[in-house]
């Protein structure tokens, strides 16, 4: 292993750590308001007109219907294709999805390229041209419209005034990052590795065989990008896995209130909670529970020393 492949994997450990803790410290937080919009994707036979299953007689003592396949309906495209932004601002849809689908296909060529790394450390012959051509297909594929993304994502925040309000210094940052770690492993494939083969070999020395040699400028390539993985997850750019909470636990979360179970229990948590929110309608002074909120009328004396009306 070289220095590079130490780089890499120590990157590659911040990456997931970050990605779990994460996970696990969203997991832990109370439960979310939910927001009773409907069409639920889960809602069997339902969802195609926004109906839900209080629609049935006698609804609680029925078992619920739900559908993977409704959910798979909406997820994928909208994780592949950001059906929603294409379908509510298609002019930044233009740059945006470029910019995250060359994503997908840079993570696509890293999997290949870990699958060959397996096979040769393993004594097998490696990719047939067939893959491999894809591999660098989906490399270059990846880079130039992650590049061209990135690059218009950044003239777009940068010349828009409707973006400013809500663009901050590190949006620029971070989209200037990828910009340069896109331009510099395209520049780098294309001048010193034009068909991938020496990236191959790089990746099947994480698995004990020997390595090429890889020119200065693909060192720098596989620093940059894995400096890029590290880093993703410890910002805002972590909805990739974080707007799971969003469509699972806010949006579809249509599970009744049923007594004794685990949802009860954790709304009975959040009630108890003190609110300090300042705003005329909670008046939170951090002794009030959510409970009384809820039930005093905004501005009531009541609920400030604790009763309920």
């Amino acid at each position: 292993m070289t220095a590079l492949h130490v780089v890499s994997l120590a990157c590659l450990g911040v990456f997931l750590l970050a990605v779990i803790y994460r996970f696990v410290r969203i997991a832990r937080l109370p439960v979310h308001v939910r927001w009773e919009l409907y069409p639920v994707a889960h809602e069997k036979g339902r969802a195609r007109y926004g109906g839900s299953y209080f629609e049935e007689l006698n609804w609680w003592t029925k078992p619920r219907e739900t559908s993977v396949l409704g959910e798979l309906r909406v997820m994928v495209p909208e994780i592949l294709l950001l059906a929603g932004v294409r379908h509510r601002n298609r002019s930044h849809w233009y740059r945006s999805f470029p910019f995250h689908f060359g994503l997908y296909l840079v993570v696509a060529t890293t999997l290949l390229l870990t699958v060959n790394g397996v096979i040769e450390a393993a004594g097998g012959a490696g990719f047939g041209r067939l893959l491999a051509r894809l591999t660098a297909g989906l490399g270059y594929a990846g880079f130039g419209l992650g590049l061209l993304g990135a690059a218009a994502l950044f003239l777009r925040r940068l010349g828009n005034p409707e973006y400013r309000e809500f663009t901050k210094p590190t949006d620029f940052a971070n989209l200037l990052f990828f910009t340069a770690a896109f331009a510099v492993a395209l520049a780098a494939q294309v001048l010193f590795d034009p068909d991938f083969s020496r990236m191959r070999g790089f990746f099947a020395g994480f698995f004990g065989a020997p390595a090429p040699g890889l020119a200065p400028l693909q060192g720098l390539q596989v620093v940059l990008l894995s400096l890029l993985a590290a880093y993703v997850p410890l910002t805002h750019m972590s909805h990739f896995f974080t707007k799971y909470f969003l469509y699972h636990d806010i949006r579809w979360n249509d599970t009744p209130l049923a007594p004794g179970s685990r949802l009860e229990k954790r709304m009975q948590e959040v009630l108890e909670l003190k609110p300090t929110w300042s705003a005329p309608h909670i008046r939170g002074d951090g002794r009030k529970t959510w409970v009384d909120v809820a039930t005093s009328a905004p501005g009531d004396d009541a609920g400030e020393k604790g009763g309920a009306s």
